[in-house]
């Protein structure tokens, strides 16, 4: 409640909605009280607690929104997630969900708002208008898709820009992620380690980390002897993917050790080899990446390459929030580990 004034006295009345009626109830200027409220600027000891004091009475908080006006900015952060080469995949999905969660826990330490976009884009400005729309102080963008050629266009005049994704030769942003070559790669030699000898990988390459992935997957065949490989392009969308997996293991032949470029999907591998009758992992092995919290909860436990996306939402935020400062930030390179579980006979450990 507004505090009980006496008629005629300078606090009578409704509590200010701002801080031009605030100063009118004060006697002073707008620009005094905004020195009192703030803290910022050059104002007598005495002025600046008779003003705070007389807030306080009324019950008086100054507007964010107001103030970020004053200094051009918005307080908000966005968070973009583009689906140019998957556009039925939901922000429901796994992978998106966790990271998305680290991100906007991240940025609210920091005093600022996620504002959340989901798009499937449909030309080459769809960036650029999200820059420009003045509605966000910068962008983190979650995932390349097949959209690594707008990234750079709006990256050469709209510095304020990090990707989670690969880092990709000659790119003009920056960018955090996982070093999704070696985390092919140690998928790959885990399951040849554990007698596979005719694996498969299952993923869209048309994204960049996942051509990163079956880079990895490739390098570790090729260093191996006896090991055959073959590349099974399978949607993130978990029916779709479910269906693709089916009819592939309804015509292969002898495949026993399978790499999934993500949990998801090698979840939906898991499903469709018990729906043919075939044991995972006495029949067949399987690998998937990101190590998300439900990895550990499939049948059989997934061994997995793990993301930590902690980690990566906390590089992603600082990189971001240097930019803004207009200092440099590299771009951040995370090593991956592999968590191995029953899915591959290695069990936890």
């Amino acid at each position: 409640m507004p505090p009980k004034t006496r008629p005629g006295s300078k606090t009578a009345g409704a509590r200010p909605q701002n801080i031009q009626e605030l100063a009118r109830i004060a006697g002073v200027s707008t620009a005094t009280v905004s020195r009192a409220l703030t803290g910022a600027g050059h104002l007598s000891a005495a002025t600046r607690e008779r003003i705070q004091k007389l807030a306080a009475e009324l019950q008086f908080k100054p507007s964010t929104t107001a103030r970020n006006l004053r200094i051009g900015r918005t307080g908000a952060i966005g968070v973009v997630v583009p689906l140019g080469h998957e556009r039925t995949q939901h922000l429901s999905d796994p992978f998106f969900m966790t990271l998305i969660s680290y991100v906007a826990d991240r940025l609210a330490d920091q005093g600022y708002d996620a504002l959340l976009s989901r798009v499937v884009p449909s030309d080459g400005d769809w960036l650029d208008r999200i820059a420009q729309s003045g509605r966000v102080d910068g962008i983190i963008v979650i995932g390349q898709s097949d959209q690594a050629r707008v990234l750079d266009q709006t990256a050469k005049t709209y510095r304020p820009m990090v990707v989670w994704g690969s880092q990709i030769a000659g790119h003009a942003y920056h960018t955090v992620g996982s070093d999704n070559r070696l985390g092919g790669r140690m998928a790959t030699e885990h399951l040849i380690a554990q007698g596979c000898r005719k694996l498969a990988f299952f993923g869209d390459p048309n994204a960049p980390e996942v051509e990163e992935r079956l880079r990895g997957f490739r390098d570790a065949i090729e260093a191996a002897e006896g090991v055959a490989g073959a590349l099974l392009p399978v949607h993130f969308v978990p029916q779709m993917a479910l269906t693709t997996i089916s009819d592939y293991l309804g015509i292969a032949d002898g495949v026993d050790g399978i790499f999934a470029a993500s949990d998801t999907i090698a979840m939906m591998t898991i499903q469709a080899l018990a729906d043919r009758g075939r044991a995972v992992p006495a029949d067949v092995k399987v690998v998937g990446f990101d190590d998300l919290d439900v990895a550990r909860h499939t049948l059989p436990p997934l061994t997995s390459v793990r993301q930590d996306l902690d980690k990566g939402a906390k590089a992603l935020v600082d990189t971001l929030l240097a930019l803004l400062r207009d200092e440099d930030a590299p771009s951040v390179l995370l090593t991956p580990t592999l968590a191995p579980r029953a899915s591959t006979g290695a069990g936890d450990r």
